[in-house]
């Protein structure tokens, strides 16, 4: 089955030494564009309104990501683009559609709508937005699955769920793509959200070790059975850090910077991050793919140096998710 993307980029930081902030977007589509050169076939940013306390301080610079996604898809080509992930709680879902559908027709069919239940409570509360308690934002994220795939593929559908409603709305234009743009839901809740995956997405994001990701998987196979579909139909995906190098001292000076900037232990790094040379992490990335995974998504604490995209990007050419084609 092909996916929906094989090898992403997620950009999550926007604190460059050395770059102010009239220089930030010029910086930030050199990266996309130096990803795209390099063989990466999708982009993410986060849809946070803070910096997150794994990525770094709070008050760090943090993008609107659609606004930057519309201006990410004007300076590149062939990428898809997305959000790793965006919260149920932010928008309106109909209002969400309408915006993913402008992005897909502005990037000429390259949209995904990544979505999830939302976790960062310090954000809601500094935007007035309202945190509901987790049961009710994954019924909200059901709804808003139910909406946008309905507003992508009818041509004025109508909704009426506990928590939203849609009446006759249109959606014009259409999304580029057939179907619409492919729905990604991120997030490993056993319980509720995998069944989610198995009954509505195009593709599913899981965060782990080796470990944790065959358990992950072996959860959603057992979903997809109850739900009387194909797993392989879902495009399944990991996000983590990676960090490559050429050597094993340049290797340590990377790890020993990802750390000083990164308030991340040292069980949350091994269990987040790819670290190696370029053998070395093509070993792991196969692991992971032999594990049940169709693609990798990956962010570089060093990819405002464009030179380590490069590295990565190479790198990851020589596994096998750079021989196997992608969903059109």
């Amino acid at each position: 089955m092909e996916a929906v993307t094989r090898i992403g980029l997620q950009i999550p930081n926007f604190t460059y030494p050395g770059v102010a902030d009239g220089e930030l977007f010029d910086r930030i589509t050199a990266i996309a564009q130096a990803a795209e050169r390099s063989g990466f076939d999708s982009l993410w940013v986060m849809d946070h309104l803070y910096q997150i306390p794994s990525v770094g301080p709070r008050s760090d610079p943090m993008l609107d990501a659609y606004t930057l996604l519309g201006g990410i898809a004007a300076r590149t080509e062939r990428a898809r683009l997305g959000t790793m992930v965006t919260g149920v709680t932010y928008r309106n879902p109909a209002q969400l559609a309408k915006i993913v559908t402008t992005l897909d027709v502005v990037s000429r069919g390259r949209a995904i709508l990544g979505i999830g239940a939302a976790w960062n409570e310090d954000e809601h509360r500094g935007y007035g937005f309202r945190f509901p308690p987790i049961r009710e934002r994954l019924e909200r994220l059901e709804e808003a699955l139910q909406i946008c795939r309905a507003m992508f593929r009818e041509p004025a559908p109508s909704l009426a769920g506990r928590h939203y409603r849609i009446e006759a709305a249109l959606n014009e234009p259409r999304p580029l793509r057939p179907g619409g743009p492919p729905i990604l839901v991120g997030g490993g809740g056993e319980r509720r959200l995998i069944p989610l995956v198995a009954r509505y997405a195009d593709a599913w994001n899981v965060f782990g070790d080796l470990d944790a990701i065959r358990h992950k998987l072996s959860v959603l196979e057992q979903a997809c059975e109850r739900a009387g579909r194909d797993p392989a139909e879902i495009t399944k995906t990991r996000l983590g850090a990676l960090v490559v190098a050429e050597d094993e001292a340049q290797l340590e000076r990377k790890l020993d910077a990802l750390r000083a900037a990164r308030p991340i232990d040292e069980a949350q790094l091994r269990g987040y991050v790819l670290a190696g040379t370029p053998d070395r992490v093509v070993e792991q990335v196969e692991a992971f793919l032999d594990a049940g995974l169709d693609g990798m998504i990956f962010n570089l604490h060093d990819a405002h140096e464009l030179e380590p995209v490069a590295l990565a990007g190479e790198t990851l050419a020589r596994t096998r998710l750079a021989r196997e084609p992608l969903r059109r």
